[in-house]
Parts: C-alpha cells; structure tokens; sequence
C-alpha cells in the first residue's frame, strides 16, 4: 500500500527523506500531476521518461503515488529505478526493491534493471549477486551471467566460481555467454589451462566456441609467455571454422611485440589484410609501439604515417615512444615531425616530453653540458 503525500513511504518502508525541487525544464511534466484528472499507467510512465533531469524523479514518485489513480506497474518501476540510479539515489531503490518485490511479481526484466542498477553508477556488486540469489524465480541467462560478469571483471574468482557451480540449484542453464566468461575468468587468475578445459565443455552444452572465446585464451596465454602456443591457436580456429576477427590479431600481435618479434606482428598485420580482416587503431600501435621499442624509429614513423592515411590516430603511448627514440638517436627533424603530428592529432605535449626535446636540441648543438642545465631548470 503507498501512503498518502507527506509521509514519504512506499508500502510502509520509507523512500526518501527530502525531496528534491523539480527542474525548470520539467515543471510542466511535475505539474501535470497534481491535476485531478485520471492518469492510466501508461501514461504515467511516459510522463516519467519524459523527466530532462533525474533529480526530479523523486518528486514525481512524491506526486504520483499520493493519487488514488497509482498503480505500480513493471513498465513504471523499471522506469523509475533507472531514473533513481541515473540520480544516484540508493536509497529509494532499495526500498521499492524490498516492498514492492514482497508483493508484484514482476518479470526477469525487472530484476535485470536492478542488478544492473546497483552495479552501475553504486558499484555494488554484493547487492547484484543477493538480488540474483534472492529472485522468487529462475533467472534468465541474461541476468545470470551479467552478475557472473561482474564478479569476473571485479576479480572475484572464487565468488564468480561458487556462482557458475550454483546455477543448476538457481535454474540456470548456462550457454555460450556463460563459458566465455568463466574462460575470461580462468584466464585473468592465471589458470590458462583450465580454461582451456572449459573449452571443452562448449560442445556438450550444444554451443560453440566463437572469437571472443579464443581471444580470452590467447591473452591468457600470452600473458604466461606461451606467445607460440597463442599464435598456433589461429590455425585451430580455421580448422573449428572460427573466423578470427581484429581482437584476435590483436592479442597475438601484441604479445609478439612483448617478446620482441616484431617482424613476425607486422606479417601477421600484412596477413589480416588479406583475409580481409582490417586492422584497427590497436593493431597499429601494438606494432608502432614494437618498433620503437626495438629502436627502429624511421620505420615506426612510417607506420604512423599509414595509419594517418588510413584514417587511425596513434595512442599517446606511441607518440611518447617516438619521440624517446628520436631524441635518443639526435634526430631533431624526426622529434618536430612527431610534434607536429601529435598536434594535429589533438595530442598535447607534456612537460616529460618537452624535457627531452629541449635536451636533444641543446645536446647537438653544445655537446651536452647546456643539456644537464636545461634539465635541472625544468625539474624546479
């Protein structure tokens, strides 16, 4: 039952303490509710959504359940968490959860609203997984795996694995989605073989393996070093019909710039072109980045200069690389060239940066002993 204006409470649980003052902009819309005439729940939700500021999404909760015409339906509450969550409002969320749960049965949609609620913008990855524990029925893969999600990206492994290990007892039955997650997972702990295991487990669910899976395992395996196994997993793709796609090849280029092959990353750049894969920004880099760090500048810049064809921009990363390596080498030219790009990049210099291009242009033309001094003058 919603209490009449003035008490603040929702089924007997209070909502909020003070309401918030209506924008300008949604006067019009707060008023409306204060005349007399009927207001179907439709109507009433379109009126909600239509709020320009969510701060005055508490004050039409004020109004609006102080009529007699108030129903809460799914369509308006859903509406109104993801009003209240946008206004960073915790505490009203909570309590519609708790009274209006008791007593609406409300769908899996619902309770994704409000798993995804508490998740984003309160960070509240406990009150997500009680939500999901605690629904009145099974939930839906979606819902499921969104938490399991969210556990695995907060590096809570044992509580993402309790989790998967409970979906028979929650009624889930976990599919494609739910697997790649709990590869993702494996992988982050640094348990890359039992990942691969979980590989496994994709033809007795009746689903297959797609890119996203192998990407995960290969930067598993890249990040313990295993850059030859990763590479060899592009054939075992082809042969499972997998098509690789950009995030593959990115992973693998990239741990191949770790290892220092930085020739073996751009002939696999070369080899996506061909396969009609085109590479992104993060290809680029991966290999801009492996050049600088191999001392090979000009050819780096030569790169820079292919993406700026092809429309991509280098990461500041590779511009700081760049720079460094100009610097290193007395190449003034090369430094005012990468400058001079990175501005037309929208790229801003920093002050670590402007220190070694002052010490390398000094440096050539004084044998470096106004360089110490310039350097010292920047550090104070």
């Amino acid at each position: 039952m919603i209490r009449r204006a003035g008490t603040g409470r929702l089924g007997g649980v209070r909502l909020f303490s003070q309401l918030s003052p209506p924008t300008d902009t949604d006067g019009t819309i707060l008023s409306r509710l204060k005349h007399k005439d009927w207001l179907t729940p439709k109507e009433a939700t379109k009126l909600l959504t239509s709020l320009t500021h969510p701060s005055s999404t508490l004050s039409f909760f004020h109004l609006y359940t102080s009529r007699k015409d108030f129903h809460p339906t799914e369509p308006l509450c859903t509406a109104l968490v993801t009003k209240l969550a946008q206004a960073h409002h915790l505490g009203p969320i909570l309590s519609l959860h708790q009274a209006l749960t008791q007593t609406h049965r409300f769908s899996d949609n619902f309770f994704y609203t409000l798993v995804k609620s508490y998740a984003h913008p309160f960070r509240r990855v406990d009150m997500s997984l009680s939500t999901l524990l605690r629904m009145p029925f099974p939930p839906s893969a979606r819902t499921f795996n969104f938490v399991l999600n969210l556990l695995v990206a907060a590096r809570l492994h044992d509580a993402a694995r309790d989790l998967f290990l409970r979906a028979p007892a929650l009624g889930v039955a976990p599919d494609a989605c739910t697997l790649n997650i709990l590869v993702k997972g494996l992988c982050a702990r640094g348990e890359v073989d039992a990942a691969f295991r979980v590989l496994g487990e994709f033809g007795n669910l009746g689903c297959a393996a797609n890119a996203w899976t192998y990407a995960a395992l290969m930067k598993g395996l890249c990040e313990e070093g295993r850059v030859a196994e990763a590479v060899g997993m592009l054939e075992r793709m082809e042969e499972g019909g997998v098509e690789a796609d950009v995030a593959v090849f990115n992973v693998v280029v990239g741990g191949l710039r770790r290892e220092g092959r930085v020739e073996e990353g751009w002939g696999l750049l070369e080899g996506m072109v061909e396969r009609g894969v085109c590479p992104n920004e993060g290809t680029y880099n991966e290999v801009v980045c492996g050049l600088v760090e191999g001392g090979r500048v000009e050819e780096a810049r030569g790169v820079v200069e292919r993406m700026g064809k092809e429309g991509f921009v280098p990461s500041f990363g590779a511009y700081k690389g760049l720079v460094k390596g100009f610097c290193e080498g007395g190449m003034v030219e090369g430094v005012e060239w990468v400058l001079g790009d990175m501005v037309r990049k929208g790229f801003v210099p920093r002050m670590g940066m402007w220190r070694l291009v002052v010490k390398c242009v000094v440096d050539r033309e004084n044998n470096g002993w106004v360089g110490g001094a310039i350097d010292g003058v920047l550090e104070d």
